[in-house]
């Protein structure tokens, strides 16, 4: 994961992109050719042949392996027909961007996407609060294990270090007006540690490490979560779609963050794709 320093002076880790799966543009000519009653004048001789047939799993096969079609060509770029772009689809595997980027992608309504949830993956972050309760320098403590857990896109230990402590002030408020706070911070099984590693920290981290992770948690405590809290997702668009987030969020205008995942998306888009919704594709 490349890091780099923005205009505003902290230092970020950039998102990475693997793109999961593609349908293929063979289908978007299929619906294309259906429209204009067309198939024989495709260039592809697996569209032509649906004129005559149905489809065999081996032309379907064909058909998702095609690689250009002068009708997408014409209607994307000639006729700005881009409703037919909408039987592609294509699947990116998104890792290490932030909970901001996550509010920015919430505005493009036309897509499928999956989130690492908060509410079932933030024990590690409440097993080191508890388990620097017994330690001499609690709040050092509690840095030292969530700056290792690599939980931010920002990079700059610094700055880290200001995140960090905001989220263990936030949980030390909370905990002194919780009457039951560990009833929700750990799992009932893990209850019993808390009794075994008295000033014991680190024996403590460990054991609640490996105890059983208690489910939900984050009900009780997500609020410590900032904008910098590191996401991973899984993102479905249609292609049509795909062009309208390309030209909103590939722009010197879109917010520096997920400008960086439109980058990393389009450099995991294949080519074929790119030349039906983008002018110059690199």
């Amino acid at each position: 994961m490349s890091e780099v320093v923005n205009h505003y002076g902290i230092r970020y880790k950039k998102p990475v992109v693997t793109l999961l799966s593609q349908t293929g543009i063979g289908v978007s000519e299929v619906a294309a050719r259906t429209c204009y009653d067309s198939f024989a004048n495709s260039e592809n001789e697996v569209v032509r042949r649906f004129e005559e047939e149905l489809p065999t799993k081996e032309a379907l096969k064909e058909l998702n392996a095609i690689d250009g079609s002068q009708l997408l060509d014409d209607l994307a770029w000639t006729y700005f027909h881009h409703s037919i772009l909408e039987h592609t689809n294509l699947s990116y595997l998104i890792r290490g961007t932030s909970r901001g980027v996550l509010q920015e992608h919430a505005r493009h309504r036309i897509q499928a996407i999956s989130v690492r949830s908060t509410r079932y993956t933030m024990s590690s972050v409440i097993n080191a609060f508890v388990a620097a309760q017994e330690d001499l320098n609690p709040q050092e403590f509690f840095f030292q294990k969530v700056n290792e857990l690599d939980l931010l896109v920002t990079a700059d230990e610094a700055y880290n270090r200001i995140e960090i402590d905001a989220m263990f002030q936030k949980l030390q408020f909370q905990k002194e007006r919780m009457e039951e706070f560990y009833t929700q911070a750990v799992a009932k099984s893990s209850l019993e540690l808390l009794d075994e590693f008295r000033a014991q920290s680190e024996a403590l981290f460990e054991a609640l490490q490996k105890g059983k992770k208690k489910r939900n948690v984050g009900d009780a405590f997500k609020h410590i979560v900032t904008d910098n809290w590191k996401v991973d997702m899984v993102v479905t668009f249609n292609l049509r779609s795909l062009k309208n987030y390309f030209t909103l969020r590939d722009s010197g205008a879109a917010y520096f963050q997920i400008r960086w995942l439109a980058e990393a998306m389009k450099k995991a888009t294949p080519k074929k794709y790119l030349k039906l919704i983008i002018k110059e594709p690199t």
